[in-house]
């Protein structure tokens, strides 16, 4: 098929092949210990670098940063050498992959930040919330999260520094730019959304308070290698991991405002998927388009029919298939020849070895 979605896109500095983008999605199968990136994740993001844009799998930025059992890390030696084997395998398929950059906030066990009480922007704990944790076993055993305490300045202070250094430990490890998660419940929307935040303090109460967490951060990851390979994602109408807003069109056009005064590459929007979700109203999309300049990405329930037709609308410059990549390698080949879209086994989603990662075939 002839479709926008095929059409050459520029991204800062770079070229990309296509506009379709294989965001984000949590595998756990780091290696232990270390929670340290691997050859077996090399062939699989590697398998699937004909898209136009990969976002690696969230990546956490320090040890507390950490929400599930088995993901990967950023902060250690080994763990940016982990990641080199992976960029390079992407690298060498013509592929362009940025790193997700993630601290979960309030969304974690102690089991699996070594004990430790979690933190958040309020000491409010996220209701019917479970993760997953090392039981010892192949199969992650979930577990409900706890109430966390609130982070002194100081310490937001520092979580900033941290994020800085994970944008410099990226592009050290070889990927061509990071996406901050700012979406889905974890820190920085612990932050940003209002029912999640009781702060008093210049971090909390007004829309401009909240927000100022993200600012400093996106400002610090921005000195520290650019706009240019700066990305964000938000999340404006999710309720993931039990974060709420009181007025999210008017949170996050004003978010999208901010963040186009960095002049961050994109901004990447999540949108809600569970089946009788909501869907994102076209006048809000509107307005992220006009409070935002450079490169909108879209990912939610898209199809390739409704993701042409985003593009068409100029609502949308490219569009993340999610669970379709993780059973179909070649999904960039699948939509431009209409073929059938293999199904993903749930079971395989997170843990466990190369079964449900690197074996789905391809055309």
């Amino acid at each position: 098929m002839t479709s926008p979605l095929f059409d050459k896109v520029t991204l800062g500095k770079l070229t990309l092949n296509n506009r379709i983008v294989m965001p984000p999605m949590t595998r756990s199968r780091a290696s232990q210990p270390g929670d340290t990136a691997n050859d077996m994740m090399a062939t699989y993001y590697a398998q699937r670098a004909s898209a136009g844009l990969i976002v690696s799998e969230g990546t956490q930025i320090s040890k507390m940063g950490k929400g599930y059992a088995w993901t990967p890390g950023i902060y250690s030696a080994e763990q940016i050498a982990g990641w080199k084997k992976v960029t390079q395998a992407v690298h060498e398929k013509g592929g362009t992959i940025f790193a997700q950059l993630w601290h979960v906030g309030r969304v974690t066990h102690p089991d699996n930040i070594g004990g430790q009480q979690p933190v958040s922007s309020s000491a409010l704990k996220a209701d019917n919330v479970k993760v997953f944790i090392d039981n010892g076993t192949d199969e992650p055993g979930f577990v409900d999260v706890v109430e966390p305490r609130e982070l002194s300045v100081a310490e937001i202070k520092s979580i900033v520094e941290q994020y800085r250094q994970a944008a410099l430990n990226a592009i050290e490890a070889g990927f061509d730019g990071i996406e901050l998660h700012a979406a889905n419940g974890y820190l920085i929307n612990q932050f940003i959304d209002s029912e999640a935040n009781n702060r008093t303090d210049q971090y909390g109460g007004n829309l401009e308070n909240r927000l100022r967490f993200l600012d400093e951060v996106v400002a610090a990851m921005v000195e520290a290698i650019g706009c240019e390979r700066v990305g964000v994602r938000l999340a404006p109408l999710t309720t993931l991991n039990g974060t709420v807003d009181a007025h999210p069109e008017q949170t996050y056009t004003a978010a999208a405002k901010l963040l186009d005064q960095h002049n961050i590459v994109y901004l990447h929007i999540a949108e809600v998927d569970w089946d009788d979700a909501p869907e994102t109203p076209e006048s809000f999309k509107q307005a992220l388009r006009s409070a935002f300049s450079n490169t909108l990405i879209y990912a939610g329930r898209y199809n390739p029919q409704s993701a042409q037709q985003a593009i068409e609308q100029g609502l949308a410059d490219m569009i993340g298939f999610g669970r379709p990549f993780v059973a179909n390698p070649d999904l960039p080949e699948r939509i431009r020849t209409g073929a059938e879209w293999a199904k993903h086994d749930p079971n395989t989603l997170f843990g466990g070895d190369e079964k449900g990662l690197t074996d789905y075939p391809t055309l």
